[in-house]
């Protein structure tokens, strides 16, 4: 494809930022916006010159010829919107989370497939030059055998839109652990090379959040911390852990950790806020060796350039369907083994 990508965008949230970044890639055009809000519309719609609006998202479906639909909406209509668009031959780069659970995931990508059409999620997190760094050591056997790793966000206190659909479980299916522990536990899968999990076993917990919204009179349905561990075909366990609502000392925690029988690769933010770094620990002639990563000198693209070059070269983009069925799978398997209060296996 040569030619000019034009792209809808549904929800202006977060998707206002996912606008106005692929309006400003060469031969990406933003044709038309939707957002059931009208206020937001508007005042969102300023910064995207020349977009058609609509507060009814399937009417722009109709109504506009798009190759690409961004999909930013409430979790729950992430597959309802991601089906329409596929219907109607459209690429599509849909938020994080893929969907609710693995049967609508699953549904998507057969879409996509039977489409012809690239299905991308927004796992940012891999993007980053400091990601890709740490990958290029697991690749080249540098930590050995990954067995054993734990990859956590944490929030002191960060319910976001407290009161909104965020903390609503119809709209929003979960949690932190929908919310942010995809990110995590999506870096994780990715720099182990995507083992398959056999079980998992879970918690949930609405201590600190539940609290806040009954003092405010707000809704809220979901968990404010949720943890698991992750046992995975090849004899790995991973430890998964998110909160929006924690007794911690620092305003955001992440932290992705990953043992290899030769060395381990930790990425980490830094005086609680979003600036990272990167350590790689290594066993060398009897000696360990903590390194940290100094700023890569070398650029990745970021994932709405991915999503682009995917369309341009006809191949599946990285954080493909793929990807996003396989962090579902390990959603719904903490979220049943909560609900259950025991172990889940997986099929």
């Amino acid at each position: 494809m040569n030619s000019t990508i034009r792209i809808g965008v549904i929800g202006l949230g977060i998707g206002s930022g996912h606008a106005q970044r692929f309006a400003a890639l060469p031969g990406c055009e933003v044709v038309a916006i939707a957002d059931t809000n009208p206020v937001r519309l508007e005042e969102r719609g300023e910064k995207i010159s020349g977009a058609a609006r609509y507060t009814d998202p399937m009417k722009m479906l109709r109504e506009v010829a798009l190759d690409a639909v961004v999909v930013a909406t409430p979790n729950k209509f992430h597959a309802p919107l991601t089906l329409a668009a596929l219907r109607k031959n459209c690429h599509v780069f849909c938020e994080k989370p893929m969907a609710m659970n693995v049967a609508q995931a699953q549904a998507m990508k057969t879409a996509a497939v039977n489409a012809r059409r690239r299905l991308m999620i927004n796992f940012s997190y891999r993007f980053m030059p400091m990601s890709v760094a740490l990958k290029r050591q697991v690749d080249a056997g540098v930590v050995g055998h990954i067995y054993f790793g734990r990859t956590v966000w944490h929030r002191q206190r960060g319910m976001p839109g407290f009161g909104g659909w965020f903390g609503n479980k119809e709209l929003a299916g979960g949690g932190p652990l929908i919310d942010l522990g995809v990110h995590r536990i999506d870096l994780a899968l990715w720099l182990m090379g995507h083992p398959e999990p056999v079980s998992i076993m879970g918690s949930t917990y609405n201590k600190i959040a539940g609290r806040i919204a009954r003092e405010q009179n707000k809704h809220f349905s979901v968990e404010d911390l949720a943890g698991g561990l992750v046992k995975f075909r090849n004899g790995a366990t991973l430890i998964v852990e998110a909160s929006w609502a924690l007794n911690i000392g620092e305003p955001e925690h992440m932290m992705t950790t990953l043992y290899g029988d030769k060395g381990s690769i930790t990425q980490r933010n830094v005086g609680g806020g979003y600036q990272f770094q990167a350590e790689l620990l290594t066993e060398e002639n009897g000696c360990l060796f903590h390194k940290t990563l100094a700023n890569p000198n070398f650029t990745v693209p970021s994932a709405y350039e991915e999503f682009i070059a995917a369309i341009r070269e006809n191949r599946e983009p990285s954080a493909g369907a793929d990807d996003g069925i396989r962090v579902q799978k390990i959603l719904d398997g903490l979220y049943r083994s909560a609900a259950k209060g025991r172990e889940v296996r997986f099929r």
